[in-house]
């Protein structure tokens, strides 16, 4: 289905963020998710003027944080022509995006490099996207085991002629107090580029406790009747003993034997120690997962209140702003569905930072006389 032309006269008009010849800073973000990528963008600012994906779900937070328009479509059934059309006559053109990553993750290598391609067609086509409208500028995020494949040497392929940095991040140096490490890739069709250092960048939250410390204290299986997202899952009996069990950056095996799951008592599960921990308040958080509300999926229990991590605080160690609104009005909380949507997210401070990337090089190319900074949001 083609887009309509409302949907491509409201990005056309979008102007956030205009260079005062009148020409604008483009970006479309692709798999854009709820928004993380697209607001730190924003926030470093870059003019996003749509972004898409195909769950539905991701509309109500997308449009409400961000000024943009949400586009529901798949992005392996977006034309080239289509996607021209949403830029307009913009002067710089920033195709971005983080193509859905499960394929690689550490919980489902077994077999994959015998899977077919198809499962990894959406950075084909993102791919094929590049190749067709030659924007000025690209940037990607992942998983760094897309490393390991060739779908990635083919996506450098669809960049021919363009100046290439990729590099495996340490999130944590940009900002996010979390373990996360993220492949980030930048490219210019004008030149080198490249990210910008942490030191240049700025240091920004660390730790768990610079995070979450204010956030309000809590009880699994509650809410906070000021904030629905501040929610915690409900523990059984068994799960609530084994917490108050857990001290901070500890394991399972730290507890009583009458605790431990039968499964971990077994020599095979001896290997699996990154589970039913608890967080240390002055240490980066393990990474944000989509199960990351479950204290049973890894050390996602809270530093010293005996629950997992809320979906607010699982957003806040996001990078989200604690005032990033999820819930659209009468919406009732899923852990399931929320929990995916932060974890899969690009973490708000790396937009921030591939901002100032490519806004410093367009200044080094442009003389920078005609770029004016949108506000932060």
């Amino acid at each position: 289905m083609n887009l309509d032309e409302t949907v491509i006269n409201s990005c056309r008009e979008n102007k956030l963020y205009i260079d005062e010849s009148g020409s604008p800073i483009k970006c479309i973000d692709l798999f854009c998710g709820l928004g993380g990528l697209t607001h730190g963008l924003i926030r470093g600012g870059i003019q996003v003027i749509a972004g898409i994906d195909i769950d539905p779900h991701c509309r109500f937070p997308y449009e409400t944080n961000n000024s943009a328009v949400f586009i529901k479509k798949s992005v392996s059934e977006l034309s080239d022509v289509e996607l021209a059309n949403l830029f307009g006559d913009a002067k710089f053109r920033l195709l971005a995006g983080c193509a859905p990553c499960q394929p690689f993750s550490n919980y489902s290598r077994k077999g994959r490099r015998e899977r077919n391609d198809t499962k990894w067609s959406l950075v084909s086509d993102f791919g094929r996207l590049v190749q067709k409208i030659q924007p000025e500028f690209v940037t990607m995020e992942n998983v760094p085991q897309l490393l390991d494949h060739k779908v990635f040497e083919d996506f450098l392929e669809a960049l021919k002629g363009y100046e290439t940095w990729w590099s495996v991040v340490d999130c944590a140096q940009y900002g996010v107090p979390q373990t996360r490490r993220r492949l980030v890739l930048l490219a210019s069709r004008l030149g080198a580029i490249e990210l910008v250092t942490p030191e240049a960048f700025g240091q920004g939250c660390t730790t768990v406790r610079e995070a979450i410390y204010r956030l309000p204290t809590l009880k699994a299986g509650c809410s906070h009747p000021d904030d629905e997202l501040h929610s915690a899952s409900s523990l059984s009996d068994l799960n609530l003993r084994r917490i108050k069990a857990s001290k901070p950056g500890g394991t399972w095996r730290d507890w009583d034997k009458s605790l431990i799951a039968v499964c971990h008592r077994k020599s095979s599960g001896q290997t699996y120690p990154s589970v039913y921990g608890r967080m240390e308040w002055d240490a980066p958080a393990p990474t944000i997962t989509t199960q990351c509300f479950g204290f049973g999926n890894g050390r996602f229990g809270h530093p010293d209140q005996d629950r997992a991590i809320s979906l607010r605080e699982a957003a806040v160690l996001q990078t989200f702003p604690e005032d990033y609104c999820f819930l659209a009005p009468g919406e009732r909380i899923r852990f399931s569905k929320f929990g995916r949507l932060i974890g899969n997210a690009v973490p708000v401070r790396i937009g921030e930072a591939v901002a100032k990337s490519i806004l410093e090089h367009v200044s080094k190319i442009d003389g920078g006389s005609n770029l004016t900074k949108s506000p932060v949001l």
